[in-house]
């Protein structure tokens, strides 16, 4: 497989011209195409040689990114289908827009191997991990698409982030380091269902990334209703991990919370949450599941989410509600994959 020029440093890619018979400062108009400019098509790098523009297609930027499909919501959201044609492999992105801010939502896995009973991304499991360069391309299409950078990059799309963490933690090296893309470490999230190595990892670069831990029940009986037995970590070594992770970056952690219908939206569940978000030091973003295929599972009542919020508030935790956005364009995050690789969506 050829190698993507989003995972080659500057003095790797000067290496790599001047080996090849072209000037070394070629390098940083390349990556100021990429990185400012938005493009991995060397056609469109018009201040570059003909020649070096032949040698990028034919050994860093060949057309290996292919978007296939967006999808565009009623809200402004759009949902980027994303093809690699050398694996054939499909991923998704996704574009929200908002009155004050720009963000995107990136994958960091074709497919998901953690199997959440509710969530349409990992319904066949995982067939690979994303590389370093590919969960970068992504950014780069995206703002390509969006004419501008984001303000906020979350990595909440299809995957398991923690179950890639050294492929993601060299792509937040180039999404973060001012010599490239050049994104702020704090308006960067990532996303967990608990992985607590990968969490573990991810405190140890000491980078002030924010972490979001996508608990969806407050006691491990809950959370083994909705989360298959083989990724599935205890509360209390999550939320010691989350502590850390606090004292070791200074970000105050986030518990995503998905509420579903007589599944985790009682009164005591938002209690026992709010016990948890006081002693980790964490703030809670809930977000109503909103069902849209054939699945088991319910929204909640608008009484029960009202009720679950001022509860938490009531507790003196740090709450927001969240509303699913772009659920009117192949809804859940992984449908539109699913649809282009012909998988039944649940």
């Amino acid at each position: 497989m050829k190698r993507c020029i989003c995972s080659i440093s500057l003095e790797d890619l000067q290496l790599e011209l001047r080996d090849a018979g072209f000037q070394k400062f070629r390098a940083s108009q390349i990556l100021n195409w990429v990185y400012r400019n938005f493009t991995l098509e060397p056609d469109k790098m018009l201040n570059v040689p003909v020649g070096l523009r032949e040698f990028l297609k034919e050994n860093l930027l060949a057309s290996f990114f292919e978007i296939v499909d967006i999808s565009h919501s009623a809200d402004g959201t759009e949902k980027v289908l994303i093809n690699f044609k050398q694996t054939g492999d499909a991923i998704e992105s996704v574009i929200i827009p908002s009155r004050k801010r720009l963000t995107f939502c990136l994958s960091t896995q074709v497919g998901c191997p953690v199997g959440c009973k509710f969530c349409a991304s990992g319904k066949l499991g995982l067939k690979r991990n994303l590389s370093a360069g590919e969960i970068v391309a992504q950014l780069i299409l995206c703002s390509s698409i969006a004419g501008k950078k984001p303000d906020n990059i979350v990595f909440m799309g299809i995957g398991e982030p923690m179950l890639n963490i050294n492929n993601l933690i060299k792509a937040l090296h180039f999404i973060s380091d001012s010599n490239y893309f050049g994104m702020a470490q704090r308006h960067i999230t990532v996303s967990t269902s608990g992985i607590v190595k990968g969490i573990l990892k991810l405190a140890e670069t000491g980078r002030q990334y924010n972490l979001a831990v996508s608990l969806h029940g407050p006691t491990d009986d809950l959370r083994a209703q909705l989360i298959p037995d083989n990724f599935r970590e205890s509360i209390t070594d999550i939320i010691k991990a989350c502590k850390l992770y606090r004292k070791e970056t200074t970000r105050m952690v986030t518990f995503e919370y998905t509420l579903i219908r007589d599944i985790n939206d009682s009164p005591q569940h938002a209690e026992q949450l709010a016990s948890l978000a006081l002693k980790t030091f964490a703030k809670v973003n809930l977000i109503p599941f909103n069902s849209v295929s054939d699945t088991e599972f319910k929204p909640p009542l608008k009484e029960s989410v009202t009720s679950f919020l001022n509860i938490l508030l009531q507790n003196d935790v740090q709450a927001t509600l969240r509303y699913k956005r772009g659920d009117d364009s192949n809804a859940a995050c992984g449908q539109l994959r699913n649809r282009f690789m012909n998988i039944p969506n649940q």
